[in-house]
């Protein structure tokens, strides 16, 4: 019987210990399901915090963006050197004060431009900037913005006889004064000059045109011909020199519309070998126009700060956008048939031999390598 008792102790002894065990494994299990539903407690009231805060953000983030100013900017084309620096300096601002700008391009097609003006209202947009190819064809398309409540920048060419909200630009009749003057200068006083105009749509021409005849006729140089590039096609400038030959080699000089202009009428007259000895003008400070400046082909050209236009033009966008009215000292009202118009002009600086190194070179418009690339030993240290 002691051994019996002995072994029932051992026993109870186990099973106590067992048991022990047992308890403490549940409890240590109960604890580690606690702590398991109070971590998933815990995370799923950050998640919500977290979803909370960024459907919040979300909510802001899209206030902020329906807060943007929408402009719509509608180019003829970018044939035009310059039209590109207009556009990068015009997007680069215009976002600087919180607009976002949709830069389409109609590549000289004016069904093309009048889509987009189309899709820009269809879209909403707060104002368009337009290029204009034919300035006359698109007075319905600013009617159209018009009466959905969206403002209207004509840009450097103004669609005449339309109610838009401002006519930027820089002053044309000056352009045309300053290319005679730059001829006259060069003693052609009582001689001939053939002018090559630009596309016979773009209302700055006559402008130009009309400036330089005057200054012309009051310095007795007869207009020897004149004719107008349709859409600003330079090579028919080249074919204008190679068909009329004879008449080419009685001018004394050629105003050129623009450089892209003189750049094929240059062309044209180094085949004949007249480069050089017929003067020649243009506008817009192109590249290859600096280059020809320095090696003596062409007399000089009209330089345009497209930065200060631009730039102005993306201010007085945002500003038309918000409700504000144009103003400022040099904002004036132009007649545009049965409209008054606020009109911003620019002035323009005339470039030659003696100051394409301080205008040209001095502002960064291009460097001294590029436009001295053709004659080295000139450039200047």
């Amino acid at each position: 019987m002691p051994f019996e008792e002995k072994e029932s102790g051992k026993k109870d002894e186990k099973l106590t210990e067992i048991e022990d065990n047992l308890q403490k494994t549940l409890e240590e299990q109960s604890m580690g399901k606690k702590q398991i539903v109070c971590l998933a407690a815990v995370l799923i009231l950050l998640l919500a915090i977290c979803g909370c805060g960024k459907a919040e953000s979300r909510r802001e983030s899209d206030e902020g963006e329906e807060k943007k100013v929408q402009i719509g900017m509608s180019f003829d084309s970018f044939v035009i050197e310059r039209w590109q620096r207009d556009r990068d300096v015009f997007v680069s601002v215009a976002k600087e004060l919180g607009a976002e700008v949709n830069v389409q391009n109609a590549n000289g097609v004016v069904e093309e431009q009048k889509k987009q003006i189309d899709y820009f209202i269809q879209k909403g947009m707060d104002v368009i900037v337009i290029i204009a190819i034919d300035p006359a064809s698109l007075r319905e398309s600013v009617k159209k913005a018009k009466d959905a409540g969206i403002r209207v920048l004509s840009y450097d060419r103004l669609i005449d006889d339309a109610d838009v909200d401002l006519y930027i630009s820089f002053d044309n009749e000056m352009v045309g004064e300053m290319m005679a003057r730059a001829l006259l200068a060069e003693g052609i006083s009582g001689g001939s000059v053939i002018m090559i105009g630009g596309s016979p749509t773009d209302n700055n021409v006559p402008l130009v045109e009309g400036a330089f005849k005057r200054v012309m006729n009051k310095h007795h140089v007869g207009i020897l011909d004149s004719i107008h590039a349709d859409n600003w096609r330079a090579e028919e400038a080249a074919a204008y020199i190679y068909n009329n030959s004879a008449k080419v080699s009685q001018a004394d000089a050629i105003m050129c519309g623009n450089d892209d202009l003189a750049t094929q009428a240059v062309r044209a007259l180094a085949e004949t070998r007249q480069a050089g000895d017929i003067l020649v003008v243009g506008q817009d400070a192109d590249l290859a126009a600096c280059q020809r400046i320095v090696e003596g082909t062409q007399v000089m050209t009209v330089y345009k700060p497209v930065e200060r236009l631009a730039t102005r033009a993306a201010e007085e966008a945002v500003a038309l956008a918000k409700g504000e009215e144009i103003a400022g000292e040099d904002v004036t009202l132009m007649h545009s048939g049965s409209y008054k118009i606020p009109y911003i002009g620019l002035e323009p600086i005339s470039v030659n031999r003696d100051n394409i190194d301080e205008v040209i070179i001095g502002s960064g418009f291009h460097l001294k390598e590029d436009v001295y690339l053709n004659v080295p030993g000139q450039m200047p240290e």
